[in-house]
């Protein structure tokens, strides 16, 4: 015969295993995530014009005229692009002129 444990105490020991790894789980994964996106999020509602922007795809450019969804991007003289505001990744910053 197997001498087996109270099943109630290992549900219990299982279960605080499983809530243990949720928190870690969720305080090193999910909440950063959260942040970032929500800070990605504020940071394109507060898009200016003239303000130089990089997209995900690598393009860098100035931005000439906003809408709800699109941004019109000058990347050259004379050319203007437009893209999602989605796509829009960051602030560009030259490293070569500081």
């Amino acid at each position: 015969m197997q001498g087996g444990g109270d099943p109630t105490v290992s549900f219990i020991t299982t279960l605080g295993w499983m809530i243990l790894l949720f928190a870690i789980f969720y305080f090193l994964i999910i909440r950063p995530q959260q942040k970032q996106r929500k800070k990605h999020e504020e940071f394109l509602k507060n898009l200016k014009k003239g303000q130089v922007v990089i997209t995900s795809g690598g393009i860098v450019g100035e931005i000439k005229g906003i809408s709800e969804d699109t941004v019109n991007l000058k990347v050259a003289d004379g050319t203007i692009i437009k893209v999602l505001k989605v796509a829009i990744s960051g602030e560009y910053e030259n490293k070569e002129n500081k």
